[in-house]
């Protein structure tokens, strides 16, 4: 074959071959707090957002116009401890999910748009935080004593390029 017959192959295997680098690269990328991860509360699963950074976990769901029914934000702490919320520049109407270390929802909130007063937790031993649409615990009967899949929140993490053990997870 002649290098003038040779080049639109050798052009076309060229493409495809950067093409793909490309895609691998892309899921080689770490994920970010606008990322969607799929994590079981109970027996339903949750598109989660994983917050873990402090500016992520400053920021939350501010701003926020809308959310689907099935979505919310987990907040994830390096340690237990009392925790609470308020939705300064936040629009949407919310629910706030209290869980300890061992992944336990402990306590159940609504929080109101643009409400400044802090919705504290009872507990000193809350490590994660899940905000959803206000009523989706009930709706869903998610109640205290439902389970956090932390296995699929540490393999989240990791997705993200953080280190799970930071937050006690393995």
């Amino acid at each position: 074959m002649s290098f003038r017959r040779a080049l639109p192959l050798l052009s076309l295997v060229t493409l495809l071959a950067a093409c793909g680098g490309s895609d691998r690269a892309k899921e080689a990328a770490p994920k970010s707090v606008d990322d969607r991860f799929a994590i079981k509360v109970g027996d339903r699963t949750v598109q989660m957002q994983v917050a873990a950074l402090p500016p992520e976990l400053q920021k939350g769901l501010m701003f926020r116009k809308s959310m689907g029914a099935d979505e919310g934000m987990l907040f994830v702490f390096t340690s237990p401890s009392p925790q609470g919320f308020w939705m300064r520049n936040t629009t949407l109407p919310l629910d706030i999910g209290y869980f300890d270390a061992a992944g336990e929802l402990k306590e159940i909130y609504p929080l109101h748009p643009h409400d400044e007063r802090t919705v504290n937790s009872r507990s000193r031993q809350i490590q994660f935080c899940l905000e959803m649409n206000q009523g989706w615990f009930r709706q869903n009967d998610v109640k205290p004593g439902a389970k956090l899949d932390l296995k699929a929140v540490a393999g989240a993490l990791r997705a993200r390029g953080l280190k799970p053990e930071q937050a006690g997870l393995r």
